[in-house]
């Protein structure tokens, strides 16, 4: 299959999830929201910061988890820098938010928010991918700033190095 048929297979997704999901205000409000909180992992590494200062007798194990969100976002944005695919820019695709960059593979957002849930969800004993991820890489998608290829990479990156991050922490606590 060639390049302009797989871009043309993911615009079509994309513009069938922004009529499906994102055509509400109230959806697209709640998508830049998680948006502003994902930016450049920020909300992330509060949240792991808070579980540092809040859980004393585990900080060394919030700051690992929270040092592998970081890890996650700068991976997303080394791989960015190298693939250098252009974020979405066909007419039948509604940007509905500005972004820092105009690279888009992988999302950082999907990158950092699966890392953030695979850790944070193993300190709090929950099942967070499940709950953060989808809701996460759906609103890059009703921002129409991803392809959907974007928040699958992104998340499997994610998950990639939270799963190092995790057995790194296991290492150094035996």
């Amino acid at each position: 299959m060639a390049q302009s048929d797989v871009r043309a297979i993911e615009v079509r997704a994309l513009n069938a999830v922004q009529r499906t999901v994102g055509g509400p205000p109230s959806v697209v409000r709640v998508a830049r929201g998680m948006s502003l909180f994902g930016e450049h992992a920020a909300g992330w590494l509060a949240l792991g910061a808070a579980g540092a200062v809040l859980d004393r007798p585990r900080r060394r194990e919030w700051l690992v988890a929270t040092a592998g969100v970081a890890f996650a976002h700068g991976a997303s944005i080394g791989v960015k820098r190298v693939v250098r695919r252009p974020r979405p820019d066909d007419p039948a695709v509604e940007v509905r938010v500005g972004t820092p960059s105009k690279l888009s593979f992988p999302s950082a957002h999907a990158t950092s928010t699966t890392a953030a849930a695979v850790l944070f969800g193993a300190l709090l004993h929950r099942p967070l991918v499940a709950v953060i991820v989808p809701p996460m890489a759906l609103s890059r998608l009703v921002l129409g700033v991803h392809y959907p290829s974007d928040v699958v990479a992104g998340s499997l990156l994610g998950a990639a190095v939270a799963a190092g991050a995790r057995r790194i922490s296991r290492r150094r606590t035996r």
